[in-house]
């Protein structure tokens, strides 16, 4: 295991810079998450810590060494990637053991990796079959098996479970994080998907257009965003962002004429832009408040995602009790307390 440090680094591809002085600090033993849209340079920077990509500038560290000019295969990394990427004439068990075979490990050791490394995944029945002979699923555990018997410093997954149903990503999320769990090993993990980051991470690093927006717990990101970005990004419906402009007394307004309630602020001047967020879950639907008129309505089972307008804007509203209500039914919203966001209408940071 190691700590993986990030210092200024940038990637360019000639003139179009693609990562603008990214900085980050790994600890030895976390699982931290890059999340972000396609296009934030997570996978960029994921593979720069692979050594698949070439440092424009700044450093990378695994441990204490230096790894900017080093090979791939002398930083003692292993990586899982989104397609597998397995010999489709090896056996799982030839595919565990192949990099154990470049490195010349004994017969007896390869052995013992193979087998340890099948009875944590569950591939001990499957070791004699080719790939092709298995399910999506499995395919990815003989990836992550491959990983797991080099023993490395690192482990890096690059959207390992893209290519997966919806149902077998919830599994697979469920044993990857098992896995770390067990082994302890420094993991760094790419998606696009911010419900992969929350339930998975240790860390986030949430990243958008090659900068780092924001760091830290999966839960110090949900509850107290950075800015507008971030809010929005993480969270599931996403929080609703709702323009408006500060007009004292407690309130806000949009646009439309409609008051939002807030808690006075000596810190807001009149009149002052601002952006109003609060999540989906953390409005209720009460004889008054705000207005809203209802265009559809999604039942899941266990809540209801009911989608709507305030005036000419967007909201969204989780509610987990059953509710009798139609498209077109104007209903009214109150935000529970404590739940409202502000951030500037220039910048799009928190207030």
């Amino acid at each position: 295991m190691a700590q993986v440090t990030i210092d200024n680094v940038r990637k360019a591809y000639g003139d179009v810079e693609v990562l603008h002085g990214v900085s980050a600090r790994i600890e030895d033993g976390e699982f931290v998450v890059l999340v972000g849209p396609s296009g934030c340079g997570k996978s960029t920077l994921l593979r720069m810590i692979a050594g698949l990509e070439t440092i424009t500038g700044g450093i990378v560290r695994i441990g204490d060494r230096v790894v900017n000019d080093i090979t791939p295969r002398e930083r003692n990394i292993a990586m899982v990637f989104q397609n597998y990427a397995l010999y489709p004439h090896m056996t799982v068990s030839d595919n565990m053991t192949f990099s154990l075979r470049l490195k010349g490990t004994s017969r007896e050791e390869t052995a013992r990796q193979v087998k340890r490394a099948a009875e944590i995944l569950g591939l001990t029945n499957l070791l004699d079959r080719y790939p092709k002979q298995l399910s999506g699923g499995q395919r990815q555990r003989v990836a992550m098996g491959r990983a797991i018997v080099r023993d490395p410093l690192v482990f890096l997954f690059d959207e390992p479970l893209s290519n997966l149903d919806a149902k077998l990503r919830v599994q697979m999320r469920v044993e990857i994080k098992d896995l770390h769990q067990r082994l302890g090993t420094t993991t760094i993990y790419v998606t696009h998907d911010q419900i992969e980051a929350m339930t998975m991470a240790d860390k986030i690093v949430v990243m958008r257009d090659g900068v780092i927006e924001q760091v830290g717990s999966p839960l110090d990101i949900y509850d107290a965003p950075a800015n507008v970005f971030v809010a929005s990004f993480i969270g599931s419906p996403s929080m609703n962002l709702l323009n408006c402009h500060y007009v004292g007394a407690g309130n806000a307004r949009t646009e439309d004429g409609i008051d939002l309630p807030l808690v006075a602020s000596a810190a807001l001047q009149d009149n002052q832009a601002v952006v109003y967020g609060v999540r989906p879950e953390h409005l209720t639907i009460a004889a008054t408040g705000i207005p809203a008129v209802v265009l559809v309505v999604e039942p899941t089972g266990s809540e209801t995602h009911i989608f709507a307008k305030v005036g000419n804007q967007d909201v969204t509203v989780l509610v987990r009790e059953r509710m009798s209500v139609a498209p077109g039914d104007t209903i009214y919203l109150q935000p529970k307390d404590n739940s409202i966001y502000l951030f500037d209408k220039g910048t799009g940071v928190r207030l």
